[in-house]
């Protein structure tokens, strides 16, 4: 069986073979894919703060690309577009690993310079790329049609077919434009309000409602109705279900119940939320991302083991074609030795000797369950925060019984967990990229080479993007909940002090089991769980247009075609409202005079806009060829 699928892989011929040379790192695809890469790292850092969830840059990267290089500098390269779109992808990494842990340092009111936030950026970033090239050979050149990779094939597909690239790119265009229109329009201007709420007949406290975001229509969309139904699950088990039981059996007491400061009678659904949903929905994901890394245990275990093995028998190495070499073996070892000292002598972080060897062990391993697991199941549903979570654990475990404690010892274990964050983020796209480019024929150290530029382009502003945001909105906030740091902040705040109300911690831990147990996504019920039902809703819309999208087509090839074009335009709407979401934070935080009350309290005219927003989803969706042969 092994030797088939080893003669498989042998003989794949890529769709540019290796003795044909085109344009590849050039001067114009580093620039433009600096750029790219700074712009999607910027909406995927104001897209996790807001809903806890990145999506992939690959596929709207390469067709902006296509776009542009071809339609603007007549340039027809395919690999010099996968070039671009792999930078890119390294932008959108950093930016999810950035906001996944960081911003747990502003809730605790840490101050983080931007040396140190650049630092742990870029030494977690540029150790993902690093720990990933080991792995190549094993996971995507001897594996090929063992391993999908769903996102990296599908990118691959995208450059194939460029001749379509301009239209694709014009869809796009058209999703970023409305998305930011709808953003300037409700949040710039104030014309309306972006969040709508209503009470649910004559039930105390309980309230749905939702934000009118075309960024959550698209995530929506993307995701699909399954995870997005079992995400607005979370949020009513919350909303019409814990609120009002809350507000039910405490509404006579007289005196406040830890955590809060006011008595549950006083408290309307937000202050219960805020005071106690938040710190259920803490103890669900943080369960919920365990679960899901005990789940990739057998992968761990025997990922490990296949790259052990492959180190010992030299099988890490590329070959001698154009399409197999990667980086030289000997500068990835120097390069990950190097940081890994730099990491524990800096005194910028004061991880020490302990964070290093922490960040060494934890990094390689679960960069290794990383990449494997986004070639099975793809780069969303990697379980990035599971692996981060059991990090910041085991760390923070032995940082405290070492006395390290306090807010030093807070620090340490936090930027441990931020690093090796980052560098699975990274390693898990640039798997992806590196299955792309051994599709369309690019060449591995190329590759790796760009993955690395854009990893230090989107790392040296990251950091003043979350400043920004931060002054402007407030990390914690209803605007930027921060949901992934803010489970973070929790549990090591909880190790270190253990003033947490740890009954309501274990209730979520419990809620997540359960879940669990019913056969549902528990990672994706607590986010919802923890978040205000106000943003999974929008994020529901987006799931229904994707099914009536999916059950109005004909035949598979149809449906296939119409997903595709809907997930480029959701990519536009989500690049659009998320980077001008980034560019009103800059106004802001510049003292730009910005309305602070809407124009009108009309809850009809936002829902209407965002109702034309989601048939304009469902168009574009449906504008396919099939479509209009019909």
């Amino acid at each position: 069986m092994m030797d088939n699928k080893q003669e498989k892989s042998s003989s794949f011929v890529p769709y540019i073979p290796s003795s044909r040379s085109l344009p590849e790192l050039t001067a114009v695809a580093i620039i433009f894919g600096v750029i790219l890469a700074i712009v999607f790292g910027a909406a995927n850092a104001y897209l996790g703060l807001k809903v806890g969830l990145t999506v992939s840059a690959s596929i709207p990267a390469a067709v902006i690309s296509m776009g542009v290089l071809r339609g603007i500098f007549r340039r027809d390269s395919i690999l010099e577009n996968n070039i671009v779109q792999t930078m890119t992808t390294a932008g959108e990494a950093i930016g999810a690993g950035a906001v996944f842990t960081l911003p747990a340092f502003f809730l605790l009111d840490i101050n983080l310079s931007q040396t140190v936030i650049i630092f742990i950026v870029l030494t977690g970033g540029l150790l993902g790329v690093f720990m990933m090239v080991p792995l190549r050979q094993m996971l995507i050149v001897k594996e090929h049609g063992v391993l999908p990779y769903p996102e990296g094939t599908a990118c691959a597909e995208v450059l194939k077919s460029g001749e379509k690239g301009g239209a694709n790119a014009k869809t796009v265009a058209i999703g970023f434009l409305f998305g930011g229109l709808v953003k300037v329009l409700g949040d710039g201007f104030m014309l309306f309000k972006t969040e709508i709420e209503t009470q649910v007949g004559k039930l105390k406290n309980t309230v749905v409602g939702m934000d009118i975001f075309p960024a959550l229509l698209g995530v929506g969309y993307i995701i699909g109705p399954r995870i997005a139904g079992q995400m607005l699950a979370g949020g009513l088990l919350a909303w019409i279900v814990l609120i009002p039981a809350i507000a039910f059996f405490g509404a006579d007491s007289t005196t406040a119940i830890f955590p809060a400061e006011d008595p549950i009678g006083k408290l309307d659904a937000w202050g219960i939320w805020d005071s106690y949903i938040k710190y259920i929905g803490a103890g669900a994901v943080a369960v919920a991302g365990l679960i899901t890394l005990l789940k990739t245990m057998p992968t761990l275990i025997s990922t490990a083991a296949k790259t052990m093995k492959g180190l010992s028998d030299g099988s890490v190495s590329g070959g001698i074609e154009r399409t197999d070499k990667d980086m030289p073996f000997r500068y990835v070892i120097l390069g990950v030795v190097v940081l890994v000292i730099i990491i524990g002598a800096a005194p910028v972080t004061n991880v020490g000797f302990i964070g290093a060897i922490a960040i060494a062990i934890f990094g390689f391993l679960f960069v290794a369950v990383a990449s494997r697991i986004v070639g099975i199941v793809g780069s969303s549903s990697s379980p990035v925060s599971g692996m981060t979570i059991a990090t910041l654990l085991i760390v923070t475990l032995v940082y405290k019984v070492t006395g390290m404690t306090g807010l030093d010892g807070m620090k340490a274990a936090l930027t441990v967990a931020a690093i090796v964050c980052t560098a699975l983020a990274v390693a898990g796209d640039i798997s992806q990229d590196l299955k792309t480019g051994h599709l369309v024929g690019g060449t591995p150290w190329k590759q790796q080479v760009a993955m690395m530029i854009g990893v230090i382009a989107s790392g040296l502003v990251i950091g003043i993007i979350l400043i920004v945001l931060d002054k402007s909105y407030g990390m914690g906030s209803q605007q930027l909940p921060a949901p992934k740091a803010a489970i973070m902040k929790v549990l090591v705040q909880g190790i270190f002090g253990g003033d947490l109300p740890w009954s309501l911690i274990f209730i979520g831990a419990a809620i997540a089991i359960v879940i669990e147990f019913l056969g549902l996504n528990s990672l994706v019920v607590a986010v919802g769980l923890y978040l205000p039902v106000h943003i999974s809703a929008p994020v529901m819309f987006g799931g229904a247009v994707r099914w009536l999208v999916d059950v109005t087509a004909k035949t598979k090839e149809e449906r296939q075609a119409r997903a595709d074009r809907g997930v480029l335009f959701a990519s536009g709407l989500i690049a659009g409202e998320s980077l001008l979401g980034v560019l009103i934070a800059v106004l802001i935080f510049f003292n730009v005079s910005i309305p602070e009350t809407p124009l009108t309290n009309n809850r009809l005219i936002p829902f209407l806009i965002f109702l034309f927003v989601c048939w304009l989803l469902y168009w574009f969706s449906t504008r396919t060829k099939a479509d209009k042969l019909k």
